[in-house]
């Protein structure tokens, strides 16, 4: 494109990130990054009530542990005097005026235009509507049509020193050589009062591309009030969802690069991303597929971030300072298994991994297998502690252990030998198999777990 490229993605502090203003970020990123261009990030806190900081600290915080680096930075309640400007500029041409108005029967209701009444004020600015046909094509949807006449002439500003968010959006987009504005189709009703906006001041319109909504599995759209935290980017952080694979999964939401390939990286998708591909029907936001991604890139993570993150939830949990050791026996366990690595902590919760913290305690009736007896336990419990004493240091790997026991139990019954086996060294009735889990323990403590079994049973 000839065309210098700046798009943005411009959240308001209200709540958490939402995943869909995630994919709108993420797109928009994408789009400008695949371009040369610039990417802007722009906090739209216009309403004071209800932005927070904390909330906007979340945003960047967000966008940083994603990846999503921006090029500029602005927040809309620092930029007071630009907006003043151009109020002032359009009451003075006679395309705004101040208007008388009724105070609402509630102090919070809200005006079909958007203006929040939280106050008892009797005056707003109000744009003087041309009540004119507004066509612009959008690059998703086409050539929309909408008769501004409906709109009436809607409020621009509180005050001189307190624009509304239509006034804003539209000021900064130009301010700021916004050349593309991809948002969600929610934002479609916006896109003409923005228009006329935009002719007002003299400006050019961007490019449009309305995104198709996120959807829940149930086809209504993505929301807090409805789907609960579900819907926001911290809820999936401290699940320990990884952001590569909150980065692929969302990037397939509603848009397909062609072809049979499912992993995409950041960067992979920056060369690759194309606008004409995104569909118009909103796309189901699967978490099903979300844990299927994420399985697959902890299974792709390097060893030493994985056990990181392994150590990281141990801690969480509770654990205080797991060993190395430690860490890689949970490893073994639960890599190929969990889809994110919050699980390992609720693992350690469940007790799951007691027998690597502690010598198991049990009554001698949980060694028995169905139908066996106190007797055939302890011979099986004998046999296996021969057998494992005699492999050397070095050869004690499940692989050599298996071999020791497996055809003995073939001969006497897997259950009846390696059920009280497992149990012996786990103390648990669902485990790792009890090879792997003899070699994770080692040799001198398998052979101390097994003979304790045995003396509980004499």
């Amino acid at each position: 494109m000839s065309q210098k490229i700046v798009t943005r993605f411009a959240p308001s502090p209200t709540g958490y990130l939402h995943m869909g203003g995630v994919r709108t970020a993420l797109f928009a990123y994408l789009f400008a990054r695949r371009n040369g261009g610039k990417f802007i990030l722009r906090i739209e806190d216009t309403d004071k009530e209800r932005s927070k900081k904390e909330f906007e600290d979340g945003i960047v915080d967000g966008m940083k542990w994603l990846g999503l680096s921006y090029d500029e930075f602005y927040r809309q309640s620092d930029r007071g005097a630009v907006y003043k400007k151009y109020i002032e500029k359009l009451l003075a041409e006679g395309k705004a005026y101040v208007s008388k108005e009724e105070l609402p029967a509630a102090p919070s209701a809200a005006t079909a235009d958007g203006a929040a009444r939280t106050d008892k004020r009797d005056e707003v600015v109000r744009f003087k509507n041309p009540n004119k046909i507004i066509k612009f094509t959008d690059l998703i949807r086409g050539e929309i049509k909408f008769d501004t006449t409906e709109l009436g002439d809607f409020v621009i500003a509180k005050s001189v020193d307190e624009p509304v968010f239509h006034l804003a959006v539209a000021v900064d987009d130009y301010e700021m050589g916004i050349s593309h504005v991809i948002r969600g189709e929610d934002h479609i009703s916006n896109t003409p009062r923005h228009i006329l906006i935009f002719e007002a001041i003299g400006a050019k319109p961007p490019t449009f591309a309305h995104l198709p909504l996120v959807l829940a599995p149930d086809r209504s759209k993505l929301s807090k009030r409805k789907h609960g935290e579900m819907v926001a980017l911290e809820y999936y952080r401290e699940r320990g969802y990884l952001p590569e694979a909150i980065i692929n999964f969302l990037a397939l939401i509603g848009w397909s690069p062609g072809g049979n390939d499912e992993f995409f990286s950041l960067e992979k998708l920056a060369e690759i991303f194309d606008l004409s591909h995104i569909q118009k029907g909103g796309a189901v936001f699967n978490v099903e597929k979300l844990d299927w991604f994420n399985r697959e890139y902890v299974k792709r993570l390097d060893e030493k971030s994985r056990l990181a993150a392994i150590k990281d939830e141990l801690r969480k949990a509770g654990i205080g300072q797991p060993g190395d050791k430690t860490t890689r026996m949970i490893d073994s366990i639960v890599t190929g298994r969990i889809s994110r690595f919050a699980e390992v902590g609720e693992m350690v919760k469940r007790g799951e991994f007691s027998y690597l913290f502690a010598m198991p305690r049990y009554a001698k009736e949980k060694l028995l297998w169905q139908g066996s007896n106190v007797a055939q336990a302890k011979n099986h419990l004998t046999y296996i502690h021969e057998s494992l004493a005699k492999l050397a240091d070095k050869e004690f790997k499940k692989e050599n252990i298996k071999d020791a026991i497996f055809p003995y139990a073939d001969k006497e019954g897997r259950g009846n030998v390696l059920w009280p086996m497992r149990f012996a060294l786990t103390g648990l009735s669902k485990s790792p198999d009890p090879f792997s889990v003899a070699e994770m323990l080692g040799k001198k403590e398998s052979l101390i777990r097994l003979d304790n079994a045995v003396n509980l049973l004499s």
